[in-house]
Protein backbone atom coordinates (compact mmCIF):
# COMPACT_ATOMS: atom_id res chain seq x y z
CA UNK A 1 0.00 0.00 0.00
CA UNK A 2 2.92 2.34 0.73
CA UNK A 3 3.84 2.17 -2.95
CA UNK A 4 0.50 3.78 -3.81
CA UNK A 5 1.41 6.79 -1.70
CA UNK A 6 4.76 6.99 -3.45
CA UNK A 7 2.96 6.77 -6.80
CA UNK A 8 0.58 9.53 -5.74
CA UNK A 9 3.46 11.79 -4.77
CA UNK A 10 5.10 11.11 -8.13
CA UNK A 11 1.89 11.85 -10.05
CA UNK A 12 1.44 15.14 -8.19
CA UNK A 13 5.04 16.19 -8.86
CA UNK A 14 4.44 15.59 -12.56
CA UNK A 15 1.39 17.91 -12.48
CA UNK A 16 3.45 21.05 -12.02
CA UNK A 17 1.58 24.05 -10.60
CA UNK A 18 -1.64 22.46 -9.38
CA UNK A 19 -5.09 23.58 -8.27
CA UNK A 20 -6.85 21.12 -5.94
CA UNK A 21 -10.67 21.13 -5.95
CA UNK A 22 -11.24 21.15 -2.21
CA UNK A 23 -14.35 20.50 -0.10
CA UNK A 24 -13.06 19.56 3.34
CA UNK A 25 -14.05 15.92 2.91
CA UNK A 26 -11.85 12.87 3.49
CA UNK A 27 -10.50 12.66 -0.06
CA UNK A 28 -9.92 16.33 -0.83
CA UNK A 29 -8.22 17.07 2.50
CA UNK A 30 -5.83 14.17 1.98
CA UNK A 31 -5.15 15.20 -1.62
CA UNK A 32 -4.60 18.85 -0.67
CA UNK A 33 -2.21 17.88 2.13
CA UNK A 34 -0.10 15.54 -0.02
CA UNK A 35 -0.09 18.03 -2.89
CA UNK A 36 1.15 20.75 -0.56
CA UNK A 37 3.81 18.45 0.92
CA UNK A 38 5.12 17.68 -2.57
CA UNK A 39 4.63 20.98 -4.38
CA UNK A 40 4.69 23.63 -1.68
CA UNK A 41 3.65 26.98 -3.15
CA UNK A 42 2.93 25.28 -6.47
CA UNK A 43 -0.21 23.72 -4.96
CA UNK A 44 -3.35 25.63 -4.06
CA UNK A 45 -6.59 24.22 -2.62
CA UNK A 46 -9.72 25.97 -3.93
CA UNK A 47 -13.09 25.63 -2.19
CA UNK A 48 -16.47 26.70 -3.56
CA UNK A 49 -18.61 28.82 -1.27
CA UNK A 50 -21.89 27.20 -2.29
CA UNK A 51 -25.34 26.97 -0.61
CA UNK A 52 -25.08 23.19 -0.94
CA UNK A 53 -22.03 23.07 1.35
CA UNK A 54 -23.02 23.20 5.04
CA UNK A 55 -21.61 26.23 6.84
CA UNK A 56 -19.96 24.04 9.46
CA UNK A 57 -18.23 22.01 6.76
CA UNK A 58 -17.09 25.17 5.00
CA UNK A 59 -15.55 26.61 8.16
CA UNK A 60 -13.95 23.30 9.14
CA UNK A 61 -12.39 23.06 5.67
CA UNK A 62 -10.84 26.52 6.07
CA UNK A 63 -9.64 25.66 9.58
CA UNK A 64 -7.97 22.46 8.36
CA UNK A 65 -6.01 24.43 5.79
CA UNK A 66 -4.70 26.71 8.54
CA UNK A 67 -3.98 23.80 10.88
CA UNK A 68 -1.94 21.84 8.33
CA UNK A 69 -0.36 24.77 6.55
CA UNK A 70 -1.83 24.50 3.07
CA UNK A 71 -3.38 27.63 1.53
CA UNK A 72 -7.07 27.63 0.65
CA UNK A 73 -8.67 30.04 -1.81
CA UNK A 74 -12.44 30.61 -1.79
CA UNK A 75 -14.42 31.01 -5.01
CA UNK A 76 -18.14 31.68 -5.34
CA UNK A 77 -20.07 29.35 -7.60
CA UNK A 78 -23.51 30.08 -9.02
CA UNK A 79 -25.06 26.71 -9.80
CA UNK A 80 -28.25 27.90 -8.09
CA UNK A 81 -28.71 30.34 -11.00
CA UNK A 82 -28.76 27.44 -13.47
CA UNK A 83 -32.18 25.89 -14.14
CA UNK A 84 -30.41 22.74 -15.33
CA UNK A 85 -29.13 22.32 -11.78
CA UNK A 86 -32.09 23.51 -9.71
CA UNK A 87 -34.57 21.38 -11.67
CA UNK A 88 -32.63 18.47 -10.12
CA UNK A 89 -32.26 16.02 -13.00
CA UNK A 90 -30.47 12.71 -12.51
CA UNK A 91 -27.26 14.30 -13.80
CA UNK A 92 -27.50 17.31 -11.48
CA UNK A 93 -23.90 16.78 -10.34
CA UNK A 94 -22.73 17.34 -13.90
CA UNK A 95 -23.98 20.92 -13.84
CA UNK A 96 -22.53 21.56 -10.39
CA UNK A 97 -19.10 20.26 -11.37
CA UNK A 98 -19.27 22.12 -14.69
CA UNK A 99 -19.75 25.36 -12.75
CA UNK A 100 -16.92 24.52 -10.34
CA UNK A 101 -14.42 23.28 -12.91
CA UNK A 102 -15.26 26.21 -15.16
CA UNK A 103 -14.32 28.58 -12.34
CA UNK A 104 -11.10 26.65 -11.65
CA UNK A 105 -10.21 26.65 -15.35
CA UNK A 106 -10.60 30.44 -15.42
CA UNK A 107 -8.33 30.76 -12.40
CA UNK A 108 -5.77 28.38 -13.92
CA UNK A 109 -5.66 30.33 -17.18
CA UNK A 110 -5.46 33.70 -15.44
CA UNK A 111 -2.81 32.72 -12.88
CA UNK A 112 -0.77 30.16 -14.80
CA UNK A 113 -1.73 26.94 -13.02
CA UNK A 114 -0.89 23.90 -15.14
CA UNK A 115 -3.17 21.17 -13.74
CA UNK A 116 -6.48 20.85 -11.91
CA UNK A 117 -7.08 17.79 -9.72
CA UNK A 118 -9.97 16.52 -7.63
CA UNK A 119 -10.61 13.78 -5.10
CA UNK A 120 -12.31 10.98 -7.02
CA UNK A 121 -10.81 7.68 -5.87
CA UNK A 122 -10.80 4.04 -6.93
CA UNK A 123 -13.79 3.18 -4.73
CA UNK A 124 -15.91 5.76 -6.57
CA UNK A 125 -15.50 3.97 -9.89
CA UNK A 126 -18.60 1.79 -9.52
CA UNK A 127 -20.96 4.55 -8.43
CA UNK A 128 -23.15 6.80 -10.58
CA UNK A 129 -21.02 9.96 -10.92
CA UNK A 130 -22.12 12.49 -13.56
CA UNK A 131 -19.54 14.90 -12.16
CA UNK A 132 -16.82 12.71 -13.62
CA UNK A 133 -18.12 13.61 -17.08
CA UNK A 134 -17.54 17.29 -16.35
CA UNK A 135 -14.07 16.47 -15.02
CA UNK A 136 -13.20 14.75 -18.30
CA UNK A 137 -14.49 17.69 -20.34
CA UNK A 138 -12.32 20.14 -18.38
CA UNK A 139 -9.33 17.74 -18.33
CA UNK A 140 -9.41 17.61 -14.52
CA UNK A 141 -7.28 14.76 -13.23
CA UNK A 142 -8.11 12.34 -10.40
CA UNK A 143 -4.70 11.30 -8.99
CA UNK A 144 -6.18 9.11 -6.24
CA UNK A 145 -8.06 7.11 -8.84
CA UNK A 146 -5.07 7.03 -11.18
CA UNK A 147 -2.95 5.22 -8.59
CA UNK A 148 -5.82 2.91 -7.58
CA UNK A 149 -6.17 4.29 -4.05
CA UNK A 150 -9.39 3.21 -2.30
CA UNK A 151 -11.40 5.09 0.31
CA UNK A 152 -10.17 2.71 3.04
CA UNK A 153 -6.55 3.32 2.04
CA UNK A 154 -7.10 7.09 1.98
CA UNK A 155 -8.45 6.91 5.53
CA UNK A 156 -5.45 4.84 6.65
CA UNK A 157 -2.94 7.20 5.05
CA UNK A 158 -4.83 10.18 6.48
CA UNK A 159 -4.51 8.75 9.97
CA UNK A 160 -0.75 8.32 9.50
CA UNK A 161 -0.53 11.96 8.42
CA UNK A 162 -2.47 13.02 11.52
CA UNK A 163 -5.46 14.28 9.58
CA UNK A 164 -8.67 14.31 11.68
CA UNK A 165 -10.66 13.54 8.55
CA UNK A 166 -9.37 9.96 8.71
CA UNK A 167 -12.47 9.02 10.70
CA UNK A 168 -14.82 11.63 9.30
CA UNK A 169 -18.19 10.33 8.08
CA UNK A 170 -18.81 10.20 4.34
CA UNK A 171 -20.16 13.53 3.13
CA UNK A 172 -22.06 14.69 0.07
CA UNK A 173 -23.56 18.03 -0.89
CA UNK A 174 -26.90 19.00 0.64
CA UNK A 175 -28.61 18.86 -2.76
CA UNK A 176 -28.10 15.10 -2.77
CA UNK A 177 -30.76 14.85 -0.03
CA UNK A 178 -33.48 15.99 -2.45
CA UNK A 179 -35.00 13.28 -4.69
CA UNK A 180 -34.33 13.73 -8.38
CA UNK A 181 -37.05 15.75 -10.04
CA UNK A 182 -37.91 17.77 -6.94
CA UNK A 183 -36.47 21.31 -7.19
CA UNK A 184 -33.33 22.36 -5.36
CA UNK A 185 -34.16 25.57 -3.49
CA UNK A 186 -32.39 27.70 -0.92
CA UNK A 187 -35.22 26.96 1.51
CA UNK A 188 -34.80 23.21 1.13
CA UNK A 189 -31.02 23.35 1.55
CA UNK A 190 -31.31 25.42 4.73
CA UNK A 191 -33.92 23.03 6.16
CA UNK A 192 -31.75 20.00 5.43
CA UNK A 193 -28.66 21.63 6.94
CA UNK A 194 -30.53 22.61 10.10
CA UNK A 195 -32.10 19.15 10.45
CA UNK A 196 -28.77 17.34 10.07
CA UNK A 197 -27.17 19.70 12.58
CA UNK A 198 -29.85 18.63 15.08
CA UNK A 199 -28.92 14.97 14.66
CA UNK A 200 -25.17 15.53 14.72
CA UNK A 201 -25.47 17.71 17.81
CA UNK A 202 -27.35 14.81 19.40
CA UNK A 203 -24.31 12.60 18.76
CA UNK A 204 -25.41 10.63 15.69
CA UNK A 205 -22.51 9.73 13.39
CA UNK A 206 -23.62 8.72 9.88
CA UNK A 207 -26.51 11.09 9.13
CA UNK A 208 -28.67 11.98 6.15
CA UNK A 209 -31.99 13.80 6.20
CA UNK A 210 -33.78 13.14 2.92
CA UNK A 211 -36.08 16.02 2.05
CA UNK A 212 -39.44 15.20 0.45
CA UNK A 213 -41.98 17.75 -0.75
CA UNK A 214 -45.44 16.32 -0.13
CA UNK A 215 -47.22 18.81 -2.41
CA UNK A 216 -49.79 21.45 -1.52
CA UNK A 217 -52.75 20.59 0.60
CA UNK A 218 -56.24 21.46 -0.64
CA UNK A 219 -57.19 22.38 2.89
CA UNK A 220 -57.62 26.09 3.56
CA UNK A 221 -54.83 26.61 6.08
CA UNK A 222 -52.28 29.36 6.42
CA UNK A 223 -49.24 27.35 5.28
CA UNK A 224 -50.19 24.66 2.77
CA UNK A 225 -46.60 23.46 2.31
CA UNK A 226 -45.90 19.97 3.53
CA UNK A 227 -42.38 18.57 3.86
CA UNK A 228 -41.36 15.13 5.07
CA UNK A 229 -37.95 14.36 6.60
CA UNK A 230 -36.73 10.80 6.01
CA UNK A 231 -33.88 10.23 8.44
CA UNK A 232 -31.06 7.83 7.66
CA UNK A 233 -28.71 6.83 10.47
CA UNK A 234 -26.70 3.64 10.95
CA UNK A 235 -28.84 0.66 12.02
CA UNK A 236 -26.76 0.43 15.20
CA UNK A 237 -28.06 3.90 16.11
CA UNK A 238 -31.76 3.07 15.64
CA UNK A 239 -32.32 2.11 19.25
CA UNK A 240 -30.93 5.38 20.58
CA UNK A 241 -32.91 7.46 18.08
CA UNK A 242 -36.12 5.60 18.91
CA UNK A 243 -35.69 6.04 22.64
CA UNK A 244 -38.66 8.07 23.85
CA UNK A 245 -36.75 11.15 24.98
CA UNK A 246 -34.45 11.29 21.93
CA UNK A 247 -37.33 10.64 19.53
CA UNK A 248 -39.39 13.44 21.00
CA UNK A 249 -36.44 15.84 21.03
CA UNK A 250 -35.45 15.15 17.41
CA UNK A 251 -39.03 15.20 16.16
CA UNK A 252 -39.76 18.47 17.94
CA UNK A 253 -36.61 20.11 16.61
CA UNK A 254 -37.27 19.01 13.02
CA UNK A 255 -40.83 20.24 13.19
CA UNK A 256 -39.46 23.63 14.22
CA UNK A 257 -37.19 23.50 11.17
CA UNK A 258 -40.31 23.18 9.03
CA UNK A 259 -41.00 19.46 8.60
CA UNK A 260 -44.61 18.37 9.05
CA UNK A 261 -43.62 14.68 9.09
CA UNK A 262 -40.51 13.05 10.55
CA UNK A 263 -39.75 9.44 9.59
CA UNK A 264 -36.95 6.91 9.99
CA UNK A 265 -35.70 4.95 6.98
CA UNK A 266 -35.63 1.34 8.21
CA UNK A 267 -32.86 0.44 5.77
CA UNK A 268 -30.60 2.89 7.58
CA UNK A 269 -27.80 4.96 6.15
CA UNK A 270 -26.19 3.57 3.02
CA UNK A 271 -23.99 5.26 0.49
CA UNK A 272 -25.68 6.34 -2.73
CA UNK A 273 -29.25 5.67 -1.61
CA UNK A 274 -30.46 8.53 -3.82
CA UNK A 275 -29.28 6.54 -6.82
CA UNK A 276 -31.23 3.41 -5.91
CA UNK A 277 -33.96 4.46 -8.35
CA UNK A 278 -31.53 3.60 -11.16
CA UNK A 279 -30.79 0.10 -9.87
CA UNK A 280 -33.16 -2.78 -10.59
CA UNK A 281 -33.92 -4.80 -7.43
CA UNK A 282 -32.40 -8.26 -7.35
CA UNK A 283 -34.79 -11.12 -7.98
CA UNK A 284 -35.35 -13.44 -5.06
Amino acid sequence: MASKLDELRSVLRSCGRTLVAYSGGVDSVFLAKVAHDELGRDALAVIADSPSLPRREFQEALDLGKQFGFPVQVVSTHEMDDDNYTSNPANRCYFCKTELFGKLAETAKREGWQTIVYGENATDAGDYRPGAVAAKEYKVRAPLKEVGMTKAEIREFSAKLGLPTASKPQMACLSSRIPYGEPVTDEALKMIEAAENVLRDAGFHEVRVRHHHMGNSKLEIEDPKRYLARIEVGPDEFERLLDGKARESVTGALRKVGYAYVTLDLQGYRRGSANEVFVKPKEE
